[in-house]
């Protein structure tokens, strides 16, 4: 059983102290605490630009895009973009060269072999191998050259039973893959026909989980839905060149490192404050989250027909549910410092911190070398934060025109903050 030992509050927050690794051991004697200095050093956002793509203004048919789910880098600097339609999920993968050229297509709907139906997310390993997560067939994985591989499915998974979102390719192998599963970071096989996880990391859990029971149904999920909460700390992440992972799991500034065997070697921290939670910003995050909520719901009954009666009264049952537990939500009472954290290609830490909620400015974000120093910071409203790093400072930031027509344009990064 794996254990997550707290140290006292600082701050009037609770910092994780120790980490489980996947073996079960505590690594807390060991973890070096790194001070970065408090005053922001800025950052100039002046990027060489390598390409653009898209927009209604493509010059060629290949690069007319309707919504761009997913990017990623391969070793060799191809771009592979998740390109899809409605609530249909992706249709294709288009590949773009290092220049910006065309460099081929692969996947399209169907229910054949590398063929999707609800296709969300797509990563890209080192080699040029690629995974696309459906949300009704499991996982495709495909080739170098775009080629079908295999399909790999959960254990005990059925069609429409869903996959896990918010995967990240590690960079050691071509067949392993990083996911969050509530607060647990595990590394996952995918080389064979089901996947093979196992814990690599136990982040801190502000609060007890809700578990469903064995044999669950639809009425035990509607259950346990009352419970919502604001500003509850994410367990954010990304993997690391070394085969370890970079992740924040607590209300403040501490961004903990970790070795290939998931065992915290350095803590990163910040003197930065959380913003106490007001009226005005519990008001704005439940309004924000039932407008989400609604607009979920009518693109969920809006697309690929009329569903059956009885899909939706569950719809329907499972909104009002939605939509009663949002108007009851409960608060923590910070705003998480740390809103996102991603690693580039060649190690260092781009974390971004939280603006003040309500706000449509982007946060600032921190660059930190792989060894752990300050670099400095771009500040608010200043950068977005790259839809996905590549080799040699490449980075690729996804937009859209006035027209809602996806753009998108690849960077080189100056070498201090790649």
């Amino acid at each position: 059983m794996h254990r997550i030992l707290r140290l006292p509050a600082i701050a009037g927050m609770w910092i994780a102290g120790g980490l489980a690794t996947g073996s079960g051991t505590i690594g807390l004697l060991a973890q070096e605490v790194v001070d970065l200095p408090e005053q922001d050093l800025r950052l100039s956002t002046d990027f060489e630009l390598v390409y653009r793509i898209g927009s209604t203004e493509a010059d060629a048919e290949w690069e007319e895009f309707f919504t761009i789910r997913s990017v990623g880098f391969d070793g060799a600097g191809n771009l592979y973009l998740l390109d899809g339609a409605g609530t249909d999920g992706g249709r294709r993968v288009v590949v773009a060269d290092a220049a910006g050229s065309h460099a081929g297509d692969f996947g399209r709907p169907g229910d054949g072999p590398g063929e999707f139906q609800m296709a969300m997310e797509l990563i890209v390993w080192d080699d040029g191998r690629t995974l696309v997560r459906d949300m009704m067939r499991g996982y495709h994985v495909f080739g170098p050259g775009g080629e079908f591989e295999r399909t790999v499915r959960e254990a005990g998974q059925g069609i429409g039973l869903g996959t896990r979102a918010g995967l990240r390719p590690e960079r050691t192998g071509s067949r392993t893959v990083v996911v969050r599963d509530e607060r647990s970071i595990l590394r996952i096989d995918m080389s064979s026909a089901e996947v093979e996880d196992r814990v690599l990391v136990e982040g801190w859990a502000p609060r007890a989980p809700t578990e469903l029971p064995v044999g669950a149904d639809f009425e035990d999920v509607l259950d346990m839905m009352g419970d919502e909460w604001g500003f509850e700390p994410e367990l954010l992440f990304d993997p690391l060149p070394s085969g370890g992972v970079a992740f924040s799991d607590s209300s403040a500034y501490a961004i903990k490192v970790t070795d290939s065997s998931g065992r915290v070697s350095h803590i990163l921290r910040r003197a930065i404050r959380p913003l106490p939670v007001t009226e005005r910003m519990r008001r704005t995050e439940r309004e924000r989250r039932l407008q989400r909520e609604a607009n979920r719901q009518v693109t969920q009954l809006g697309g690929g027909g009329e569903p059956p009666l009885e899909i939706r009264e569950m719809f329907n049952r499972f909104g009002a549910t939605r939509r009663a537990a949002l108007e009851n939500m409960r608060f923590y009472p910070e705003v998480p410092v740390v809103a996102a954290v991603h690693a580039t290609w060649e190690g260092s830490l781009w974390v971004q911190r939280s603006t003040e909620p309500g706000t449509s400015e982007s946060g600032p974000i921190d660059v930190l070398a792989e060894d752990g120093r300050y670099v400095g910071t771009f500040p608010v409203g200043r950068l977005e934060m790259p839809d996905a790093f590549g080799p040699d400072g490449l980075a690729v930031f996804v937009e859209t025109d006035e027209f809602d027509v996806p753009v998108i344009t690849v960077r080189r990064l100056p070498e201090q903050i790649r």
